[in-house]
């Protein structure tokens, strides 16, 4: 397949716009620093010194205006959301930080695939080695570095299980700045120990909404009891830093420079797996605002944009928070107050609460602007599951794996469950990849629930969604 081939599915009209330039995908050799770890077949594997930008081999994709983003983030920041440029170089510091954990291991799920009794290989990229035993430092690393280089004292941001804010106050910690948390409520009570986690580290962290801000109290006026969302936790925390000078925001997930810098993941699977000679036929993984996803898959679309590979990709979704498969594609707010930059993307109305699911991570009204980008283009899948199934899945991965996942990337297993009960019945003999993007150790309330019967599936109400939908800008 050569650079003008559609790589979209056969018949797809979205397939025509892959075949226009940017006719920039002759991808040169990447450098990288060497360091052994455990990966199959026992090869030593490298730390990427570059994070990869799939901006500049997608056809036309509308970025952020800068000036937009100026109140909220560092300069450096802002020019990795907007360039098309393919490479980044990673700062030293920054990757001297990532030895503490990377190249993370690629896994094959031998004692699964023997459960399930399917012919398909599983390989799952575990991220949960990172101090804060998810995927979420890649970015929050960079991000903390950029932000104490620029001379800012105070970073705040949102959380939803806790990950992403665990993630920020462990960098905050190793780089000096102050860092301030609204975590969502529904999460807030579900996983103290996540909190605990955030206030070692030396974070202030709020459960969402809060009475400490504006769009906080309007909140709370409304719905004293409010279960909070991650769309209401980033009004917060971005008020915060559009009223406080000496203040800047960090973003967990969502926007270009967070997954430019998670793909790290992809990058070291892409190593790994040519390692042992295999190629993927399908990449899975979970999305809510879509980091961990994009982290893995973004290399690997470029290798398949290049003619090198050919895989599907799959993104999967709690039932409860559809955004890619019931959302709309439109510009809309990244935030319930509407206090951010407007953004296109698939979103279900940024007045949207999802019900409290255990997957805290994922319950987020809209998606990452440039994975809408591409699941608009035809060049990926997008599935929605409840979360009984992914904990029935789970319970499957922790007894023959040994590693219990955390409710998020149970949607990922669940779905490659999925993959490989169909290879049982058809003989095919795929390569499935997904990710792992974190341990559950802090989750395990989740699983009690789980295992007492007492969990059940939650979805999206029709009425609800129609209602926050009504609310999206018309642009």
């Amino acid at each position: 397949m050569n650079t003008t081939t559609c790589i979209a599915a056969a018949g797809s009209e979205k397939a025509s716009l892959l075949c226009k330039p940017k006719q920039r995908v002759a991808v040169r050799t990447r450098s990288f620093t060497t360091r052994a770890s455990s990966n199959p077949g026992g090869a030593n594997v490298s730390i990427p010194k570059q994070w990869y930008n799939l901006v500049a081999d997608l056809p036309t994709h509308q970025p952020l205006n800068p000036s937009d983003l100026a109140p909220l983030f560092p300069d450096e920041l802002i020019r990795q959301e907007v360039t098309e440029e393919r490479f980044i170089d990673i700062p030293e510091e920054v990757a001297d930080v990532y030895k503490l954990w990377r190249p993370t291991p690629l896994i094959r799920a031998r004692r699964l695939e023997k459960l399930l009794g399917t012919p398909a290989k599983i390989y799952y990229k575990y991220e949960g080695t990172s101090p804060a035993g998810s995927h979420k430092p890649n970015t929050a690393v960079p991000q903390a570095w950029y932000n104490a280089v620029a001379g800012v004292k105070n970073v705040v941001t949102e959380t939803g299980a806790g990950q992403w804010g665990s993630a920020l106050s462990f960098a905050s910690s190793l780089f000096g700045l102050n860092c301030e948390v609204w975590q969502v409520r529904a999460s807030y009570d579900q996983k103290p120990y996540r909190r605990l986690m955030m206030e070692t580290w030396g974070a202030k962290v709020h459960p969402s909404p809060s009475s400490v801000t504006e769009s906080g109290k309007k909140i709370l006026e409304g719905d004293p009891a409010s279960p909070g969302s991650l769309g209401i936790a980033i009004s917060e925390a971005v008020e915060v830093a559009a009223t406080n000078a000496d203040t800047k925001y960090c973003l967990g997930s969502v926007l270009n420079h967070v997954l430019l810098h998670q793909t790290v993941i992809g990058e070291e699977c892409l190593e790994q797996l040519a390692a042992v000679g295999d190629t993927p036929d399908v990449v899975i993984g979970c999305t809510g605002g879509g980091s961990n996803f994009g982290g893995l898959v973004f290399p690997f679309m470029r290798e398949k944009l290049a003619g090198r590979m050919s895989p599907a990709f799959k993104a999967v979704e709690p039932a409860a928070c559809p955004t890619l498969t019931k959302g709309v594609y439109a510009y809309d707010f990244g935030d319930t107050a509407g206090l951010t930059p407007l953004m296109k993307m698939h979103t279900l109305g940024h007045g949207f609460v999802p019900d409290p699911i255990h997957a805290g991570g994922l319950r987020y009204h809209g998606m990452a602007p440039l994975i809408s980008h591409v699941y608009e283009l035809g060049f990926m899948e997008a599935i929605a599951i409840q979360q009984t199934e992914c904990f029935e899945a789970a319970l499957k991965f922790a007894r023959t794996e040994g590693i219990i996942p955390a409710p998020e990337p149970t949607h990922a297993i669940a779905a490659a469950i999925r993959e490989a009960l169909e290879c049982k019945r058809t003989g095919e003999k795929k390569v499935i990849l997904m990710a792992m993007c974190g341990h559950g150790h802090f989750d395990l309330a989740s699983y009690e629930k789980y295992l007492r019967g007492d969990m059940v599936d939650l979805s999206h109400s029709d009425e609800k969604m129609q209602e926050a939908l009504a609310a999206v800008p018309k642009i």
